[in-house]
């Protein structure tokens, strides 16, 4: 067993404290295992203070030797050698490399160099050496050493009971320990580093930055002791090759998995992860990830690749296919010079089960895009496309479009006569469907804008609109809902609006602290505009909320335009106090004009009067997080829209909580405005400073009536997970539940199991 370093100092009153059973049952068990105790070492403090009496800088080299400087209390020549001792606080210093000693012994004949004595050398990459006797070169290199401590500037700490330089520059290192975990509590107490690595013999390149271990052992809470075989870290902090931790778990889609990756890093901007994943009910899977950091920008390219049996969900099909299986998500961006860039993104799976099956992503639908964008100070320019595959059962792949090319390119300058801001816009986009209707769109619009402060401090905005369309579809009889189809052929319209925004900001205190009340009212007209013979492909998802209330158009999108005159009135208000913050606001609009709309019912904006909307948000420092939005029926007062999100708790503990109910009675033929209900809940709670145990649950609360294509019962439960979580600054350890209750072709309902275990501060990603 190597000799401690130094003893640990002892402790201060503060960290004295009572063994509990646990931590004595730990140690007598850690007493029985075959390995050598090296945790003194690890856990040596170091100074904080830098080395004193640095001397100045060195002399400017002559030819290749670079000089050394030192300073010393006392300096001792002997009369018939070629030694100096050095006596007393001595600081040796070599360009970025400097060694502190209390004695160092210098033979001018051969050159070297015995330093003795709390010994501290520093090397040009900030990586510091603590022992007690150490042989140097002229040039600062190490030679042997005894009981050796080595606290890497990224944090992690390596001891050994001795050291030695061999030819090639290496150090080896024997019977040595490493840990990149902390070794002091917050209030600078000692404390057991959760993980450390042991070996039989370490090899220390510092010309390449890495330390290779041989005979590695593995051991977490000193219990578990796992073989390391090939471990190799990096002394500058960044990632090396190597294998990574398993992870394990269970569903009933596939049985026990066992995933095991290797992480290589090909270069410095450069890795790859490979994995394969071993199932006990399922073909073997293996996956791939390799991500790249070039002088542009970044990308990464993430597949997953199999060959199993899956149901089909679609078409009529019964039984299950084995067929090759597999989904590929690539995504980056490159940045050509400050105005020009290219982003883009791929998504695609083989079938609409996979990603589900194997818990990859449960999102129902895969977007694949590519865009060039043109940014500078006062136009933009946007060039893309965009392709969705559908991942929901009942949903028919032909009608869902591609549109390319998807042109944009807006402009602004100043007005030289009126003053204010004039933005002109051009847009064009065309929608190609294999089994549905084409749209091609393309329309030029100018918007100019002014806004003034009045003397009694109004704000007022004045804006003016004026947009021409054309349009061009056909298959229209293929969109099964009338209102989206539009007529067939070449169509085009022209649009004009004028609007007027007054706000008036009223600032007071109140409660002890500072309010802002902010009546505002707004009146927009637009000529009648010809809506139902333009295909309805981007305005379908209408919905007055708060935060359309004033827009120039309440339609989402620009197939759809609103048209007639409205005044808009509301409210906001803001309150701030230490602690505190509140914002409200609240509105509602009347249409004056007679002409019938095109908005649906339900919608809120159908009626002449449409129903009041509003937002509330209030926090309270970073404990407390409410948002509250919602809509009120303006005949009945009933709530046609509640949602409720809310957050309390730390960061270690907290509570959150959702809740949307959608009761706006649309036609079920507008499935883009279906009426739902659900629940959220998730939450953590911390304990004994590392623990915590989490859960969430996802409940769907709509009933038949609302929604019968649903076919929900009211009370339907989609998923619930519970689990319990260690993680401290160097290890990552959970255990965690899940439940499904949807089963969906070969992605079964049931029970999931999951145990994921990471080490951190090791070199691996």
């Amino acid at each position: 067993m190597p000799p401690a370093l130094s003893s640990p100092p002892q402790a201060p009153s503060r960290c004295l404290r009572p063994l509990p059973l646990s931590t004595l049952t730990a140690g007598l068990i850690a007493l029985t295992l075959p390995t050598q105790t090296w945790a003194q070492d690890i856990a040596r403090p170091l100074p904080d203070e830098p080395a004193s009496a640095m001397p100045p800088a060195p002399p400017p080299a002559s030819g290749d030797e670079i000089p050394i400087a030192f300073a010393a209390d006392k300096v001792e020549y002997a009369q018939n050698s070629e030694e100096v001792t050095a006596i007393g606080n001595v600081v040796l210093r070599r360009d970025d490399q400097s060694v502190r000693a209390d004695t160092v012994n210098w033979n001018q004949e051969t050159g070297q160099i015995v330093a003795s004595g709390n010994v501290r050398l520093v090397d040009e990459n900030g990586n510091q050496l603590f022992t007690d006797r150490v042989e140097l070169t002229d040039e600062l290199k190490t030679g042997a050493m005894e009981h050796l401590l080595i606290a890497m500037r990224q944090g992690g700490r390596l001891a050994a009971a001795q050291g030695r330089r061999i030819d090639n520059g290496n150090v080896i290192l024997t019977s040595a320990a490493y840990t990149g975990c902390a070794v002091e509590d917050a209030e600078g107490c000692p404390k057991e580093p959760s993980w450390r690595v042991t070996a039989r013999e370490v090899v220390y390149d510092d010309t390449a930055g890495r330390i290779t271990f041989r005979g590695a052992r593995l051991e977490v809470f000193n219990l578990i002791q796992l073989p390391l075989p090939g471990l190799r870290i990096s002394t500058e902090g960044g990632s090396v090759s190597g294998l990574l931790v398993p992870d394990i778990r269970s569903s009933p889609s596939n049985g026990l998995e066992v995933a095991g990756s290797y992480y290589w890093q090909i270069a410095k901007n450069r890795d790859l992860t490979a994995t394969a994943h071993i199932f006990t009910e399922a073909a073997p899977m293996i996956s791939g990830q390799y991500r790249a950091l070039t002088e542009k920008g970044a990308y990464q390219i993430t597949g997953y690749a199999t060959a199993s049996s899956r149901i089909p969900i679609a078409g009529g099909a019964t039984g299950s296919e084995s067929d090759f299986r597999g989904y590929i998500f690539a995504n980056g961006k490159l940045q050509f010079d400050p105005i020009w860039s290219l982003t883009a993104s791929i998504r695609r799976a083989t079938d609409r089960t996979f990603l589900r099956r194997y818990d990859i992503s449960r999102d129902d639908r895969l977007r694949s895009m590519i865009e060039v964008e043109r940014i500078d100070r006062d136009s933009y320019l946007s060039i893309s496309g965009w392709s969705t595959q559908t991942m929901r059962r009942g949903v028919s792949q032909g009608q869902i479009p591609v549109a390319f090319p998807l042109i944009d390119y807006r402009h602004r300058f100043a007005d030289p006569l009126l003053g204010g801001t004039i933005e002109t816009q051009l847009n064009t986009l065309a929608l190609t469907r294999a089994d549905g209707q084409d749209t091609q769109r393309a329309f030029a619009r100018t918007q100019w804008s002014l806004r003034r402060l009045t003397e009694w401090g109004q704000e007022v905005t004045v804006t003016g609109l004026l947009r021409g369309d054309v349009y061009h579809s056909s298959d229209n009889e293929l969109t099964t809902v009338d209102l989206y189809r539009g007529e067939e052929g070449w169509q085009g319209r022209g649009i004009a609006t004028a609007a007027v925004d007054v706000r008036w900001p009223l600032v007071g205190t109140i409660f002890g602290g500072t309010q802002v009340l902010t009546p505002r009212v707004q009146l927009v007209a637009t000529p009648d505009t010809p809506n139902l013979e333009i295909p309805n492909e981007d305005a379908r998802a209408v919905d007055l909320e708060d935060s359309n209330l004033f827009a120039l158009n309440r339609f989402p999108g620009y197939d759809r335009v609103e048209d007639g005159v409205r005044f808009t009135y509301g409210v906001d208000w803001q309150f701030e106090r230490p602690r505190w913050r509140v914002k409200a606001n609240v509105g509602q609009s009347i249409r004056l004009s007679n002409q019938d709309s095109i908005l649906p019912d339900g919608t809120g904006l159908s009626n002449k009067v449409s129903d009041i909307v509003g937002r509330t948000e209030v926090r309270y420092r970073d404990f407390v997080s409410v948002t509250h939005r919602y809509r009120v029926d303006k005949d009945s007062f009933a709530v046609r829209r509640n949602e409720i999100d809310a957050t309390v708790g730390s960061i270690r503990t907290y509570i959150e909580a959702g809740y949307t109910r959608l009761n706006r009675d649309i036609s079920p033929n507008l499935g883009d405005l279906r009426d739902r209900e659900e629940v959220r809940l998730a939450g953590r709670a911390g304990f004994a400073d590392y623990w915590s145990v989490f859960g969430s649950a996802v409940v769907n609360l709509t009933r038949i009536q609302d929604d019968p294509i649903y076919g929900s019962d009211g009370f339907q439960p989609l998923r619930t997970r519970i689990g319990a979580a260690y993680e401290d600054d160097c290890i990552e350890l959970s255990l965690t539940w899940r439940r499904d209750y949807q089963a969906t072709g070969d992605a079964r309902r049931g029970n999931s199991f999951q145990i994921h275990f990471a080490l951190k501060n090791l070199g691996f990603r």
